[in-house]
């Protein structure tokens, strides 16, 4: 089974995110709150509540160097906590939206967080030490609806968006006497704050989970229509693939290698997706399931490619269009995933394991160590 720990902690669950140890798991329990759970002699106990926000917490990341929390809320705020003796002190973030916040997540040095909004506008934020307080800067007037999912490039500077218009953008976050110039790379080497590098129009649908590889060199993002999109040489002339299936819509993704997505959502079941030698995107299986691609949905991945090309869908790069059979629902979660997260040890890029939280309060360990038929992807 892949599946090695189920912890019913709630009804519900928003959001979740690990301690540095993982030792300690933090969730929204669909409201107001944040509890605090610590792993204690093979027992959950709850730790601690962090009550600060007026309306449902809708993004958590807890820093992995810095041991710092920060969340983000509907109720247009965002608080970074800090563990001082044992209370956790929170500290209001000036983010002048006058919508929800909708996502949060630390960048990879911890100098900034980035909040997406229902305001169609990413905050970026960062300490300013002569004030002794958390600032943003606004990245305005790029989407045209809600920013549903952030994710940073491994560089600290580029940031990916998705939108409920159907897009996602790539933008500069450097910013001066935060960043260093050495740090910006690639696209990025020229770029001011808030430039826009790319915009890909793959979805027509709404955008939800974004996520780039550990190396940075891809982009895999999801959409409404039951299709993921993945997108290499990021630039002005991006190279990009989509597959389509045709069980539920995916929430959000994860990268556990170069070669390897996991993707979850209304299916209630982790879907995995992989790159061949070529470099060629595919549906694998539910993770619960020991299910192979068959020869013909291999042909029917042929066949919607040179349908695309005919359409012109060529024009944005490949096209990979491999459709499943239909399947019953439900496994280990009983209800929409709407959170993976990565248990990665110190030094080790791939992902063995990960955690998903969904809509029916589970937080759920996966294990990928004895999965033998994806070994070759890891």
């Amino acid at each position: 089974m892949t599946a090695i720990a189920v912890n019913q902690f709630a009804q519900s669950i928003t959001c979740h995110a690990w301690g540095p140890d993982h030792s300690m798991v933090a969730f929204c329990p669909n409201n107001n709150e944040v509890h605090i759970y610590r792993l204690s002699q093979d027992k959950w106990e709850k730790v601690h509540v962090l009550e600060k926000h007026d309306q449902i917490v809708s993004g958590i990341d807890w820093s992995p160097r810095s041991n710092r929390i920060v969340t983000a809320s509907h109720d247009r705020n965002s608080y970074v906590w800090n563990l001082e003796g044992s209370e956790w002190v929170p500290t209001l973030v000036i983010l002048r939206l006058n919508r929800a916040a909708l996502c949060v997540q630390w960048s990879p040095k911890e100098n900034k967080f980035a909040v997406g909004s229902g305001a169609k506008t990413v905050c970026i934020c960062y300490y300013e030490q002569e004030n002794n307080w958390w600032v943003s800067k606004l990245i305005r007037k790029r989407h045209d609806s809600s920013v549903t999912s952030v994710a940073w490039h491994p560089n600290n500077i580029l940031l990916a968006t998705t939108s409920a218009d159907g897009k996602c953008r790539i933008f500069s976050t450097f910013i001066k006497g935060v960043d260093t110039k050495d740090s910006r790379t690639g696209p990025s080497s020229d770029s001011k704050f808030g430039e826009q590098i790319v915009q890909l129009d793959l979805s027509f649908s709404w955008a939800f989970g974004v996520k780039w590889s550990p190396s940075g060199d891809t982009l895999a993002y999801v959409g409404h229509n039951s299709m993921i999109y993945f997108v290499d040489e990021i630039g002005p002339s991006p190279l990009a693939q989509n597959v389509a299936f045709r069980d539920l819509p995916l929430r959000d993704v994860l990268f556990v290698s170069e070669r390897m997505v996991i993707g979850v959502g209304f299916d209630c079941n982790p879907m995995v997706f992989a790159a061949d030698q070529r470099g060629i995107w595919s549906f694998i299986r539910f993770l619960g399931e020991r299910k192979t691609i068959s020869s013909g949905s291999k042909y029917g991945s042929q066949f919607s490619e040179a349908f695309g090309k005919l359409y012109g869908q060529s024009k944005h790069g490949l096209s990979n269009d491999a459709v499943e059979p239909s399947r019953s629902r439900g496994g280990i979660h009983d209800n929409c995933i709407n959170c993976i997260l990565p248990l990665r040890r110190s030094g080790i890029s791939t992902v063995m394991r990960f955690s998903t939280s969904g809509l029916d309060g589970k937080v759920v360990i996966w294990d990928l160590e004895n999965q033998a038929d994806l070994s070759e992807y890891l």
